[in-house]
């Protein structure tokens, strides 16, 4: 009954629900005036086109078959252009070369260890690595026991503690 009211009182309520973006787009930016009579006789034929069984009701499952269509359509035209882009050679297929392109692998950065090299030669002695172990250890060890608990770890992962070398 509700439903009924909204669409046969509220046409535009019934538009949002079911109406091209385009023409609500239109009238929201202003590039072009859209008569009343426009907006009803596009909510009347949105409205026909939703009522697949045509009892002059959207049924909520009327309603999600028509969006699933629209969401599928859309999904199915990004993975069309998407597929395009990837395939470079339009040869219909997609190498793991042109994959690959797509998303390249991120370049290795060894500065981030390379922090603790101390006497700063450019590599990392085990001493050095065993300091920053240490040091590491021991600011995680927020109660200074000896043991690094989970409560800890958590709080060194949430950025209480600063790593060595910073």
């Amino acid at each position: 009954m509700l439903r009924r009211l909204l669409v046969v009182r509220f046409p535009l309520f019934a538009l949002a629900l079911v109406a091209p973006a385009s023409l609500a787009a239109q009238a929201a930016a202003g590039a072009e005036s859209v008569t009343r009579a426009k907006i009803v006789a596009n909510a009347e034929a949105e409205f026909s086109r939703v009522d697949t069984n045509k009892d002059g009701q959207m049924s909520r499952a009327e309603i999600e078959a028509i969006q699933l269509a629209s969401i599928t359509a859309r999904v199915n035209a990004r993975n069309k252009a998407l597929f395009a882009e990837l395939d470079t050679d339009k040869n219909g297929q997609i190498t793991p070369a042109e994959f690959a392109r797509a998303s390249p692998a991120p370049k290795p950065d060894a500065t981030p260890v390379l922090r603790i090299d101390t006497n700063k030669d450019g590599q990392v002695s085990l001493a050095e690595h065993r300091n920053a172990t240490i040091e590491t250890f021991t600011k995680i060890d927020a109660n200074k026991d000896g043991l690094i608990t989970g409560l800890e770890v958590k709080a060194a992962t949430e950025g209480k503690i600063t790593a060595p070398g910073k």
